[in-house]
């Protein structure tokens, strides 16, 4: 069997300042830059990432690959029209030409444009205009897809990530391999059962370490066992403003409405527990202070309001100033971190002068905020450079291991004794790599301050003393019923 494989990526928080324009998918912050044709199997073979894994079982199982092209973005508000038609026309080519007997796409599930709520809708819609009913059409999604009827009707399969920290992303590129070939076995689409859940779920709240996450995808899979069908759940990325924002539960096979119902019943009996503790800057800071005296391990503050991974631009200066004014750096000089901090020129400035070189520096933005005001005012104060780097990191951690994103020139400089690590591409902290390649040892730390939301659990949880979540002000909302709703329908509700 001959399968054509092609990959679209993107989270939209349409409600970030920043959009995603055609070079957003070429710069390789996030993932690979965009990839054609050979290059996407040199590039994307063997790493954690969906359509690796799909690729390993397309190779196990026999299977011909016909690689088409593949785009992938850091998280922003809306995905621009030019960037969209784009990647959809270099995919869709491909479609046209033919030479292959089934479909597989490495889709995100909550990718907005400008021009169309359902890109991912769109997409399957458009490749299935061109090869008909006949051909199978299999994609594996990200746990925070927008999941929609569109997106369902229009594939023959669909199947999403069930954890994280996203550290089963291969794991579910070989999900939808066994989905294809369940199509494949069966003669036609098995049947499917989708169901809405009718409250948005906070992005903290999802973590699959801990509970009722856990429990929930528990269940999950002792459904799939029971019933025989492929099921998925997600909660959903509570930042997309249009109808279809919201978790959902759906699944594949004979039995498959037994296993959603029971599984959307129990999600939607957890209600009140869809919750997590978030801590206002000061608060967050001063808990890690009065922790860090006494403990051997670090203490992380997750900066989540300011996530890259989640449309926030990673330059907010909330927890830098909430650091300074309860003075951490000069209690633990040296021992203090925080990244990564989107500033080119701040960064380009630290090249110049060198390494053990000291410059006046106003580091970070104040951006709009979802609230309609703006985030914290930078931070001017003499700095030193520690550190100096081209930018190109290999990660090692359990999410994205082998991955080498390309963050431009970066550089760490030392204020009142914190460790600031600077950046000229976006990038969240994720991966002890990311501090590593600074000159910070990680483990080695007090406190470390990441711009992300939950994904830097997997490779930190396992040394930190305590994790606190801050909302500083930024443009991911830690609680959705904080943002501007205007499409979400009346009978869904804005919080657990």
């Amino acid at each position: 069997m001959r399968v054509l494989i092609a990959g679209f990526q993107h989270e939209t928080n349409t409600f970030a300042p920043t959009r995603a324009d055609w070079a957003a998918f070429t710069r390789g912050e996030s993932g690979p830059p965009f990839l054609r044709g050979e290059a996407m199997r040199a590039r994307l073979t063997g790493v954690n990432i969906p359509i690796g894994g799909f690729m390993d079982a397309a190779r196990t199982r026999g299977w011909q690959l016909v690689p088409s092209a593949w785009a992938g973005a850091i998280p922003s508000a809306h995905v621009t029209e030019d960037a969209f038609e784009r990647i959809s026309a270099e995919i869709l080519s491909d479609v046209r030409a033919g030479g292959f007997d089934a479909i597989y796409l490495d889709l995100h599930g909550a990718a907005v444009a400008e021009h169309v709520d359902d890109t991912e809708g769109e997409l399957l819609a458009r490749i299935r205009g061109i090869v008909g009913r006949d051909i199978p059409i299999v994609a594996s999604l990200d746990l925070h897809a927008n999941m929609t009827q569109r997106m369902l009707d229009q594939a023959d399969g669909l199947v999403a990530y069930r954890e994280y920290p996203h550290t089963d992303m291969a794991a579910t590129g070989e999900l939808a391999a066994e989905l294809l070939a369940r199509r494949v076995r069966y003669g036609q689409k098995e049947p499917t059962s989708l169901r809405k859940i009718p409250f948005l779920i906070p992005i903290n709240a999802q973590c699959t370490l801990l509970e009722p996450a856990r429990g929930v995808y528990d269940r999950l899979l002792a459904l799939e066992e029971q019933t025989g069908a492929m099921l998925s759940f997600t909660p959903g990325f509570p930042a997309a403003d249009f109808v279809d924002c919201g978790p959902a539960v759906w699944g594949h096979g004979i039995s498959a409405a037994q296993g959603v119902d029971e599984l959307a019943i129990r999600i939607e009996s957890l209600r009140t527990q869809w919750r997590s503790e978030i801590l206002e800057p000061q608060s967050a800071v001063q808990r890690a202070l009065e922790r860090a005296h006494h403990a051997t391990r670090p203490v992380i503050i997750a900066d989540t309001q300011d996530n890259p991974g989640a449309g926030g631009d990673s330059n907010t200066t909330g927890m830098l100033h909430a650091l300074r004014i309860q003075q951490a750096g000069r209690r633990f000089p040296g021992r203090v971190a925080l990244g990564l901090l989107f500033d080119p020129g701040a960064a380009a400035a630290a090249h110049a002068v060198g390494q053990g070189g000291s410059f006046d520096a106003v580091l970070g933005l104040s951006v709009p905020t979802f609230t309609g005001g703006s985030s914290d005012a930078p931070v001017a104060a003499r700095v030193t450079v520690r550190h100096l780097s081209d930018g190109r990191v290999t990660l090692k951690g359990p999410m994205m291991q082998g991955l080498t994103v390309s963050l431009g020139p970066c550089a760490r400089v030392e204020l009142e004794g914190i460790e600031v690590l600077l950046t000229s591409g976006k990038k969240q902290l994720l991966d002890r790599e990311l501090y590593r390649f600074l000159g910070i040892e990680p483990e080695t730390m007090k406190i470390l301050v990441n711009k992300s939301s939950v994904h830097f659990r997997a490779d930190f949880a396992p040394f930190a003393e305590e994790i606190l979540v801050a909302k500083a002000a930024g443009p991911m909302a830690a609680d959705p019923a904080d943002l501007p709703w205007t499409k979400l329908p009346p009978g869904m509700a804005r919080r657990p």
